[in-house]
């Protein structure tokens, strides 16, 4: 029906209306691992979940992570910038504008899911960056108080240090995501970003990762050879919810030729 519409509007002489590059989208949820390139991953034996996710939604094949550690990775996704971090710090404050701030001010529902925050022994200050800025802490929660059914506009899903892969293996974070994504794919007009903080190498600043986007708003067996960031991501959620731009979010291009 899509080409059909096109051709008669050339018919007429009439330019066919272009489409944004980003869907607006009712949901997006981020779902971050920890410390692996993608040829640690993808093709893993042990990661049979990752691979089916991958040919269920679109395989962004030259995603990489901005710096190292952890946290500066973190505060990139969800502010454009690293704040100057360059450590895991966890007394230090930042007091820049956040996604966050910007989902508050459009009236937009969203938190951060935490499993064993607060006081697991599993549970990793660092891998929650919403808890650095001052004003976004009461908007994170236990992983147990995300309702599937009833997804805010934006998630922000960290498992905790073993099932993340940080200190397990890579089949235990495969296994918890076996048990956790299914029920989040089946959200209308929704995408689930499954993502690597770093690796462990240097390449593109933090490393090759792993990067998958599923869910019922996004193509399947999509292979994106599009160079992405966190920047990237960064800039396809504010795209996405019809929020403004970030720090270097602002001249990264969003992700594109992955959409239903």
């Amino acid at each position: 029906m899509k080409a059909l519409a096109v051709a008669t509007l050339a018919a007429l002489g009439l330019a066919a209306p272009i489409a944004a590059p980003v869907p607006r989208l009712d949901h997006v949820v981020v779902i971050v691992f920890e410390n692996k390139e993608r040829a640690q991953v993808l093709g893993n034996a042990g990661a049979p979940t990752f691979a089916r996710l991958a040919r269920d939604g679109a395989d962004l094949v030259d995603y990489y992570a901005v710096t190292h550690p952890s946290l500066p990775n973190y505060l990139a996704l969800v502010s454009g910038s690293t704040q100057g971090v360059t450590g895991d710090c966890t007394a230090c404050v930042v007091h820049g504008t956040s996604l966050g701030d910007l989902l508050t001010r459009a009236h937009l529902a969203w938190g951060a899911y935490a499993e064993g925050y607060p006081a697991s022994p599993r549970f990793a200050k660092k891998h929650v960056p919403f808890l650095y800025f001052p004003q976004d802490r009461t908007h994170v929660h236990a992983l147990a108080a995300l309702r599937p059914a009833q997804l805010p506009a934006f998630a922000l899903v960290v498992p905790d240090l073993c099932d993340d892969m940080h200190d397990c293996s890579i089949a235990t974070g495969d296994r918890w995501l076996a048990r956790v994504a299914p029920r989040l794919l089946v959200a209308p007009r929704t995408a689930v970003f499954v993502v690597f903080d770093e690796g462990d190498t240097n390449a593109g600043g933090g490393g090759h990762v792993a990067a998958i986007v599923a869910g019922t708003a996004v193509a399947r067996d999509v292979r994106s050879t599009q160079f992405a960031t966190h920047y990237t991501l960064l800039r396809t959620i504010e795209d996405a919810l019809g929020l403004p731009h970030l720090g270097a979010s602002a001249s990264t291009p969003p992700l594109r030729g992955i959409w239903r």
